[in-house]
């Protein structure tokens, strides 16, 4: 798990979210979302979230987030109408913008920002 601190325009809140390889986006929890200050759109509620309960859908956010020594970072999330998701951060796009090393060994894991 990764502290991490989403930001939302005026609004901040403090995470712990699952770095996952094997997820394709980043995905925001319902409650997360609302502590943000988000506005659902049905409208724009048009992604459909693996893994996620019958009927759940999910709206694309941008958020910015802070964590270990990086801030300021943008990052997308597909934002889930349920909370029986957990925060995650997947391949889309927080795999593109940095190189993460895990150590199974210690359980640990290393972020660092790709270079380029």
């Amino acid at each position: 798990m990764l502290p991490i601190t989403l930001k939302n325009g005026g609004s901040a809140e403090e995470f712990a979210a699952l770095v996952d390889s094997g997820a394709d986006v980043n995905v925001l929890p319902w409650t997360a979302g609302l502590k943000l200050g988000l506005v659902w759109n049905p409208n724009k509620a048009t992604l459909r979230i693996a893994g996620v309960p019958s009927g759940a859908v999910a709206m694309a956010v941008m958020l910015t987030a802070d964590f270990g020594e990086f801030s300021g970072i943008t990052q997308a999330f597909a934002w889930c109408n349920s909370d029986h998701v957990p925060l995650v951060l997947g391949q889309t796009n927080f795999f593109m913008e940095f190189d993460i090393c895990f150590f199974n060994s210690r359980k640990e894991f290393q972020v660092v920002r790709k270079a380029g």
